[in-house]
């Protein structure tokens, strides 16, 4: 009798839970980023639907708050509100904190300050999305969170091209929504200049249009400050015949003459149009990295010659209300400490003996070193070298200001790579917490131009981590990415394809070459026979399939992974909620990777057929490549061309492209392409 009862108990309970409602189901939140104190409690009574008003304790105004709570309307009464809110500068959290407190049928929302209040609405959203897809009540939960650095930027590197206007806003949006609170905006030509006209490109964004960007990034908590390439780096200006006269070295358009007053002036004047361009940045990033200058006979060292630039331009911001940021690498080099910067494999007590047989170069000098900049500390691998450790120390132990940047993307062709950097995201976050700096740079350079759609992991990796620290295992980080990005559904180890693309790309990047020297095609001018890998001959059969039997292997690999990872990107499209773009983007450069792979396995199948029908067979094929790349060329720049301007404007004038920049080497969009395109014209010379 006691079985039977206890089966039919069992029995009404697990009814019980089946019959229950979808709105009485706990849901899964996966916040980003993650919530410095973030406690679950149960299921309120609140669905998204339900929040229609709110009520401000103390006299302000809504912040912007997203499209699921865009038609929310002011209440009369406390009691008529779902959403409390209210700043409170007396709140026990640093700024840009804030409370969040899910009760039964009302959402109790403090900001610490106006930055605060804004970043628990984007907390509110992204708890109101995942209740909303997965049909759940939002959670009865408590949140407490604040940020634990001060200054999150994002790099902003706009040299090679631009984005069509609507995307930056749409930008804007996404990374105030993962509470980034600040862009470097690397203009180079990008602005339309007004006291140098000559040096802004027929592309670039006015004065005017720079200016409501930063408007519209302010009212998102994101503050744009400009870099201006100064001293190095220096071809957006030194290319033109006008400015030809300021170059250091006559024959190189890379570096300015720091020794003529002129170069002063036309600088400033770039920086004053920046400044004007973006009026609520704090900072001046001047740049000042990778330059060795001549000296001109005058005797200086390249420290003094630097020093002396350096303290010119950063007087000049402070006269002008901003901050200078400089890259410091220079100083560093020039003192002989800067390589055990990125060596990891030296102890600390290894670095600290580099420094002593060299900080006397530095100290001699340290009365130039300016006080009112803040010295950017950049390592893009290895931030947790001693020797990187050491440099920030010696910066702050002088009385210097430093910040670091780490990097989301360096040089990695098509889409950036190991595992969009993340580790060192986290290393270089973690170290700039523990070292109470007040912020971090996340640079992502346009050297080799990848779609910025695939920067996205890494900037969410960067907002995670300079906000909260590491809170969670990279993994989950990455799921929680996934679920955010383009679903609750999709946030399942089944759909990771990115570090397999990666991988794939990687090899792409020489597949079709004879050396890994794609950024290197349109500089060597080399034939293309030398260029191009071998072609199978007729009359030796079977060779070429030797010569080339790894490259072959790989070949096979990388073609099932693209097939592989096209499932799950075709799987993944047909789910998401949001992204689809980006997913389209990823679609494309598994398309284009996938292409040099059967490539080689078409030459394959040609070199070792063994009967005249197969051969005939390959040979065809061989033939067809040209159409199938044309037509896959056709819809690659289809989808990068809804947000991506592809080339440059009539009459662009290419400078000397001194580091080799993929990007910078034709006006059409052919420099993406360039080792495809050769390997093509040399298929149809020999077939």
């Amino acid at each position: 009798m006691k079985n039977y009862l206890s089966i039919f108990l069992s029995a009404c309970f697990i009814m019980l839970i089946s019959c229950q409602s979808p709105g009485e189901q706990a849901g899964d939140f996966k916040l980003l980023p993650q919530p410095r104190h973030f406690e679950i409690k149960g299921t309120s009574a609140l669905s998204p639907d339900d929040l229609r008003h709110c009520y401000a304790f103390n006299d302000i105004d809504l912040p912007i708050r997203g499209d699921l709570l865009n038609d929310i309307q002011p209440a009369e009464k406390q009691s008529q509100a779902q959403i409390l809110f209210r700043i409170d500068e007396s709140l026990d959290l640093q700024a840009e904190g804030y409370t969040l407190d899910i009760s039964k049928k009302q959402i109790t929302i403090t900001g610490k300050d106006k930055a605060g209040l804004f970043y628990a609405f984007m907390t509110l959203k992204q708890l109101m999305e995942d209740a909303k897809e997965q049909g759940v009540p939002l959670p009865l939960c408590s949140i407490n969170d604040y940020p634990l650095l001060t200054y999150r930027a994002i790099h902003l590197d706009l040299k090679h091209h631009m984005e069509k206007t609507d995307y930056y806003y749409k930008l804007l949006d996404k990374l105030a929504s993962y509470k980034v609170n600040a862009i470097i905006a690397e203009m180079e030509d990008k602005l339309g200049y007004v006291r140098q006209p000559e040096v802004g490109s027929a592309d670039a964004l006015s004065m005017e249009e720079w200016k409501k960007l930063s408007d519209y990034a302010k009212e998102r908590n994101i503050e744009i400050s400009p870099l201006i390439q100064g001293l190095g780096h220096a071809s957006f200006v030194l290319k033109h015949d006008t400015y030809k006269d300021l170059r250091d070295d006559p024959k190189s358009d890379w570096a300015f003459n720091p020794l003529d007053p002129r170069t002063y002036e036309v600088q400033f004047d770039l920086y004053l149009d920046a400044m004007e361009a973006t009026p609520h940045g704090r900072y001046l990033h001047v740049g000042g990295d990778e330059v060795h200058t001549t000296g001109r006979g005058s005797g200086k060292s390249n420290l003094e010659l630097q020093l002396m630039w350096l303290n010119k331009v950063c007087r000049f911001a402070e006269e002008h209300g901003r901050i200078p940021i400089f890259w410091d690498d220079m100083p560093l080099k020039h003192a002989g400490v800067y390589r055990a910067m990125f060596n990891t494999r030296l102890t600390k007590e290894e670095v600290n003996k580099v420094w002593a047989e060299n900080e006397h170069i530095l100290l001699e000098f340290l009365d130039e070193f300016p006080k009112n900049c803040i010295y950017m500390r950049w390592n893009y691998g290895a931030s947790h070298a001693e020797g990187n450790i050491k440099a920030m120390e010696w910066f702050r132990e002088h009385g210097l200001n430093v910040m670091g940047a780490t990097a989301g993307q360096t040089r990695w062709v098509l889409m950036p790579q190991s595992e969009s950097n993340i580790e060192n995201i986290r290393s270089f976050a973690m170290t700039s917490i523990e070292k109470d700096l007040d912020g971090l740079l996340l640079t992502l350079w346009d050297d080799d131009s990848p779609h910025f759609e695939l920067y996205m992991r890494g900037i969410i990796a960067f907002a995670e981590y300079s906000w909260s620290g590491e809170q969670r295992p990279k993994e989950e980080l990455k799921a929680a990415y996934r679920h955010r990005e383009f679903s609750n559904t999709l946030a399942g180890n089944e759909y990771v394809f990115v570090e397999q693309l990666e991988h794939s790309a990687a090899w792409w990047n020489a597949a079709l070459l004879e050396g890994n020297n794609r950024n290197f095609l349109r500089k060597l001018n080399q034939p293309l026979e030398e260029a191009i890998i071998d072609l199978p001959e007729k009359s030796n059969k079977g060779q070429w399939s030797i010569q080339y039997s790894e490259r072959l292997e790989m070949a096979a690999i990388v073609l099932l992974d693209c097939d592989s990872i096209a499932v799950k990107i075709a799987t993944m499209k047909s789910q998401a909620i949001r992204n689809q773009y980006r997913l389209e983007v990823y679609e494309q450069v598994n398309n284009l990777v996938r292409f040099s792979a059967q490539a080689l396995l078409t030459l394959q199948a040609y070199d070792t057929a063994q009967t005249e029908q197969e051969e005939t067979e390959a040979l065809t094929r061989i033939q067809n490549l040209s159409e199938e790349f044309k037509a896959l060329r056709e819809q690659f720049e289809k989808v990068y061309g809804k947000t991506r301007i592809l080339s440059r404007p009539e009459g662009y004038l290419l400078d000397q492209d001194h580091h080799n920049h993929l990007a910078n080497q034709t006006i059409s969009f052919d420099w993406q392409l360039i080792a495809e395109i050769l390997f093509l014209e040399k298929i149809e010379n020999e077939f």
